[in-house]
């Protein structure tokens, strides 16, 4: 992985991904202690940056294997990003995602024209399952972040964080990561290492599914003991990825770790400074960034709202705290 695979990548989602805006607030800054960028992944196409690496994995194939179809397994943002890349293509797709996704993560992935296979998160491997329904239809599988062409497409979100940044006055901070297996994360890292190595990335997580902060810490790529009942179904992985995580090792800090209720309180944060919709998942990164400051360096820092795919209940539930 380097940096001409994440221009390649860039290359061919111009035109077709959005170039998401770097948002602030004043409100923001007052309860963060310091000017807080927000870079808006939710408003990316299909609701979230996985159509970035979604895209980029799937136009980078030879026509002939891209015609066989598309294989993924995704809890739903992944899902949409392929349903949509692979319809552009017009091939077809299939994503295997855990039947305990948000039903509108569910629902507009067969909008999109994704093919959804459901299963058990907590006694059944998607990995198992995708094997199997690789070797029965000969389909193509793109992994939703422990691969280099999907890191590659995540990449370009940090190479327009670093343009936007800078035309900002900010060359210098913390870009905290919302962060599940490590794409999104390892790709900005690989895009800022070259194009604004002062900024320093740092994975943040949900707490009970802290597997890369835990990971970073002991040099060693750590496990969760669980992998359903958690609020930020988007980061829920099992490990960092074996792809993915020397990256975060070489390039990162410290993760950050936010309970639930800090994620719930930024997304209400997020819709009333900023007017946008983010999901849990999505919220962890500004979460951290408004409530972990003293773990933070700098007078500004960065983060992403990485997807705002939210069932109405959740969000209801969020805006309550608002």
């Amino acid at each position: 992985m380097d940096i001409a695979r994440i221009d390649a990548a860039a290359d061919r989602l111009r035109g077709f991904a959005r170039r998401t805006p770097l948002l602030s607030a004043p409100g923001l800054d007052a309860i963060a202690g310091r000017r807080v960028l927000v870079k808006a992944e939710c408003l990316q196409k299909t609701g979230s940056f996985k159509f970035r690496g979604a895209w980029a994995a799937i136009s980078a194939l030879p026509a002939d294997r891209r015609a066989r179809g598309i294989l993924a397994f995704s809890s739903g943002n992944h899902a949409q990003g392929i349903a949509a890349a692979a319809a552009a293509h017009g091939v077809p797709s299939v994503i295997i995602m855990p039947s305990d996704a948000p039903q509108s993560k569910i629902d507009g992935t067969r909008a999109l024209g994704g093919e959804v296979v459901l299963y058990d998160r907590g006694s059944q491997s998607r990995e198992e399952l995708g094997d199997r329904l690789q070797a029965e239809r000969g389909m193509v599988l793109v992994k939703p972040f422990d691969e280099p062409e999907v890191i590659a497409g995540q990449g370009s979100c940090g190479l327009e964080i670093a343009e936007q940044a800078a035309r900002q006055g900010v060359t210098q901070a913390d870009v905290l990561v919302c962060c599940g297996g490590g794409g999104l994360t390892s790709g900005i890292a690989l895009a800022l290492e070259a194009r604004a190595p002062r900024m320093r990335v740092r994975p943040v997580e949900p707490e009970g599914f802290d597997d890369v902060t835990r990971s970073l810490a002991t040099g060693a790529i750590q496990r969760n003991d669980r992998m359903a009942g958690g609020l930020c179904d988007a980061i829920l992985t099992p490990a960092p990825g074996d792809v993915t995580f020397p990256i975060l090792h070489r390039l990162c800090g410290p993760g950050l770790v936010v309970t639930d209720d800090e994620a719930l309180r930024a997304m209400a944060l997020a819709f009333r400074h900023l007017k946008v919709v983010a999901e849990p998942g999505g919220a962890v990164a500004l979460a951290a960034a408004l409530f972990h400051g003293d773990q933070i360096d700098g007078d500004a820092v960065i983060c992403t709202i990485s997807g705002g795919n939210v069932d109405a209940d959740v969000y209801a539930r969020a805006l309550a705290l608002a």
